[in-house]
């Protein structure tokens, strides 16, 4: 298996950098989303082993709702974005006005899917954008899933298949403030997970070859 992440401190640098501007570009389509400022601080990056990426999460057998999107593109990989099912339930409240919703509380309407879906799409789709922006290449996420389940089955099934190219991930946290302290700093993380080859044309694009 090919070691991708062996990364000197300048380029932990510049993925703690595209980890904050990728944040704020999802903020501000998050505040668009709500009609409301809503601000979100980078608290951490890291590169985390796969194995890691479950304790991140509270572990395998913790319930977490999920987007998973395919990179495409001129780089490859995945990315997932997490929040813990209270916290993602008072967004989809927000969304659609249900507020009888819950994710503990199935079977979930097709509306409150669909509104978290296109919470996904846009928080994931404003971060590869930035990334896009910042390298010059085209960089498009597919069609999302959403999934509420134990973090050991979302994360399994979503790592099948780089697992056998890579083992890590980069681990953005973000806190979420809203300026009605409604969310009381909500925390979301983001899993990129780039394939090996991918990191090298994002530094080369970034005139930081390896």
């Amino acid at each position: 298996m090919k070691d991708s992440f062996s990364f000197s401190s300048l380029h932990l640098d510049i993925l703690k950098e595209i980890g904050n501007i990728g944040s704020g570009n999802a903020t501000t389509s998050l505040s668009a989303l709500l009609n409301r400022k809503i601000q979100m601080q980078v608290p951490e990056v890291n590169i985390v082993r796969f194995d890691e990426m479950m304790d991140m999460t509270g572990g395998p057998e913790k319930e977490i709702a999920s987007i998973f999107v395919k990179i495409q593109g001129d780089i490859s990989g995945s990315m997932f974005f997490v929040l813990p099912p209270h916290e993602a339930s008072m967004l989809i409240r927000e969304m659609t006005g249900n507020d009888d919703f819950h994710f503990q509380s199935p079977p979930y309407s097709d509306l409150a899917v669909s509104a978290y879906v296109e919470l996904g799409n846009i928080l994931c789709g404003s971060y590869l954008s930035a990334l896009s922006d910042m390298t010059n290449l085209n960089i498009q996420p597919s069609v999302p899933s959403a999934a509420f389940d134990m973090v050991g089955a979302i994360l399994t099934a979503g790592l099948v298949e780089i697992s056998q190219v890579a083992d890590q991930a980069i681990f953005i946290e973000t806190l979420l403030l809203d300026e009605k302290d409604q969310y009381d700093q909500m925390k979301g993380q983001f899993f990129l997970l780039p394939d090996p080859d991918s990191f090298d044309k994002i530094f080369n694009a970034l005139g930081a070859p390896r």
